[in-house]
């Protein structure tokens, strides 16, 4: 029998004690009236016939929303939302007694729907697949921050995931980007050989000049300087050697060449 009660108060004591963890708050709700007292993280301990404790996160949490988001030229693309959004603690009461515990779908949802459909109608469809998308998101967290920032839901991102254009436009923007990519290849290669041909003209412009500057330094006199000197040096070797000359430049025949 004292086992048996003993287990009672057991099983009573654990059913009135909470724990409100980390990046959660509490409250306490009392014959159904909501306790406006915030519970911070810890232990806490209740009624368990006559009290109820909610608990609320206020870490920042991730929802999914997949819509078919309009566009500017009436087409409409499919696409996965992420709302990262936090709760504020002290608006945690107000939130639970006046949207309930499920205001993502009440709220989130319903102004992320309408802030989508009015920004993302100015933009073209292929800007939410374009460097453009960042403008759109920013748009977008702006808007739902006016709206919902008040009563305590925080917004703090709206990122566009998994986007789907219509078959045809994903067609065009594929194009279009192949177009560019060409373009941009083509580019490169007349670049490429505009500084070639710089280079052969640089090449071909150097030897000129120095043609041009050996052509200008060869006077007759040097020419025949130079031949003289060149024939003292052959004739210093033991070979035989034959030296026509008509005064002016010598001519060497080699007489082992014209035997027989």
């Amino acid at each position: 029998m004292k086992t048996l009660f003993w287990l009672l108060s057991m099983s009573l004591l654990l059913s009135s004690c909470a724990v409100v963890r980390q990046g959660e708050v509490g409250m306490k709700r009392k014959l159904g009236k909501l306790n406006q007292k915030v519970i911070q993280p810890g232990p806490v301990g209740f009624n368990p016939f006559i009290t109820r404790i909610i608990k609320l996160p206020i870490r920042t949490m991730n929802m999914e929303i997949t819509s078919n988001l309009p566009s500017k030229e009436g087409l409409n693309v499919s696409a996965v939302i992420s709302i990262l959004y936090r709760i504020d603690p002290a608006k945690a009461p107000w939130i639970v007694e006046n949207l309930g515990l499920n205001y993502e779908e009440v709220v989130i949802s319903s102004v992320f729907r309408s802030a989508a459909a009015d920004v993302c109608s100015r933009f073209y469809a292929k800007d939410m697949h374009s460097a453009q998308r960042a403008t759109i998101e920013r748009e977008i967290t702006e808007q739902m921050s006016k709206a919902i920032n008040p009563q305590g839901i925080l917004v703090e991102a709206v990122l566009m995931k998994n986007i789907q254009l219509p078959a045809g436009l994903a067609r065009a923007v594929e194009e279009k980007l192949e177009a560019e990519q060409d373009a941009q290849r083509m580019e490169f290669l007349l670049e490429r050989e505009k500084r070639e041909a710089q280079r052969k003209m640089i090449e071909a412009q150097g030897i000129r000049d120095s043609q041009k500057i050996i052509a200008e330094g060869l006077s007759q006199r040097i020419i025949e300087w130079q031949s003289i000197e060149a024939f003292k040096e052959v004739a210093k070797s033991p070979n035989a050697k034959v030296i026509i000359t008509d005064g002016k430049a010598p001519m060497m025949i080699n007489p082992a060449s014209t035997g027989n």
